[in-house]
């Protein structure tokens, strides 16, 4: 099993940044593309961002394309989620999760993860 722990959500004014980060444990973590979640009171789960084994390939959804980078570091089993200029929408619990057989193609859909981490939960006030 993968154990996957997010941390860093919080309250954060509008136009604010955060930095979430996931850190796995149990499993190789360079074996699995990661990716980002989000999930808003009452909505579907929605797919934030991806990023490759190595981290050489990165994928994001429009909506927050040039907002919100994605990284990991391999030697510290940790996948990070910068967030930059949050908007009131943005506010939802956010995932982390695990593919190990996808690619960052994939892992856009919310049945492709393998694992997935408790949630932390982010709020941006306007």
């Amino acid at each position: 099993q993968l154990q996957l722990v997010e941390s860093g959500g919080g309250l954060v004014q509008a136009g604010g940044s955060l930095r979430l980060s996931c850190t796995a444990s149990g499993r190789t973590f360079s074996n699995y593309v990661m990716g980002w979640f989000l999930q808003a009171p009452g909505k579907e789960r929605e797919f934030v961002a991806a990023i490759s084994r190595a981290g050489g390939s990165i994928y994001y959804p429009d909506s927050v394309k040039g907002r919100f980078t994605i990284s990991r570091d391999n030697a510290k089993n940790t996948v990070y989620l910068q967030m930059n200029s949050l908007k009131p929408e943005d506010s939802a619990v956010y995932y982390c999760a695990a593919d190990s057989l996808g690619t960052i193609a994939t892992m856009i859909r919310v049945s492709e993860p393998d694992y997935w981490g408790q949630g932390t939960q982010v709020t941006v006030s306007s």
